[in-house]
């Protein structure tokens, strides 16, 4: 499902719903990363569900949630164990603060100009502590996933039935009307979205820039390399120790 930014507190509370967390490969696979840092910022946090599966698999240390969507906090805000914070890259201010950072769901694509991606790279650096990590991860467009992004293919969950209408992709941008619609509502609900596909050389280009270091690069989360098949580019950085 493409993801993008729910100010509908409706369609938040459904996220998780129709985002079951243990059936995602990002979850899984950030998780294991999560538990083993002592501090941890989620970029793009949405309803929380991450940070609040890392307090019920017990992490006791400091969890804090960065997202730019009132709805989904309101979701996120069920947990009161970790900091929530309304907002986005370019408003944070940490220095130095946390072990690892991450930003799933594909969060990365919202970031559709090279200034919006630079400052994001910096503010996660300086959000760092030195030896850090951020891991994230965007769709391969080699693997022209959008086409598939039509009200053919459908998904569900509960009473409700959604669907994506994707336009051409046109100077690596994608946008898409996805429709909500459910026969206890009074009409169908709507959003519309734009996502920036990145291929891997302009990925390094922007890290080597912000001063970080790829760590671990795969084409899936089960670890495979990328090729011109694989479906996503998941990036682990390190903040440079000096």
């Amino acid at each position: 499902m493409p993801d993008e930014h729910y100010v509908d507190p409706g369609l938040a509370a459904l996220y998780d719903v129709m985002n079951p967390r243990e059936s995602g490969g990002d979850y899984l696979f950030y998780l294991p990363m999560i538990m083993a840092a002592e501090s941890v910022l989620d970029v793009g946090c949405g309803t929380g569900s991450l940070l609040h599966w890392a307090r019920e698999s017990g992490h006791d240390g400091r969890l804090a949630g960065l997202d730019p969507a009132e709805g989904m906090l309101v979701q996120a805000r069920r947990r009161t164990d970790v900091e929530w914070v309304l907002g986005d890259l370019s408003t944070a201010s940490w220095d130095a603060e946390f072990d690892f950072a991450v930003m799933t769901g594909h969060a990365f694509q919202v970031l559709l100009t090279d200034d919006e991606v630079r400052t994001a790279f910096s503010a996660v650096r300086r959000a760092l502590k030195p030896g850090g990590r951020f891991g994230f991860e965007t769709r391969n467009p080699a693997a022209r996933g959008w086409e598939r992004w039509t009200p053919s293919n459908v998904w569900t969950a509960g009473d409700v039935r959604s669907w994506n209408d994707a336009g051409p992709f046109e100077n690596g941008l994608v946008s898409f009307k996805t429709t909500y619609e459910s026969p206890s509502w009074a009409a169908p609900k709507f959003s519309e979205s734009t996502l920036r596909f990145l291929d891997v050389p302009a990925l390094s280009l922007f890290i080597e820039e912000a001063g970080l270091v790829v760590d671990e690069q795969y084409g899936h989360w089960d670890r495979s390399p990328v090729t011109d098949t694989s479906p996503e580019i998941v990036t682990i950085v390190r903040r440079p120790l000096t």
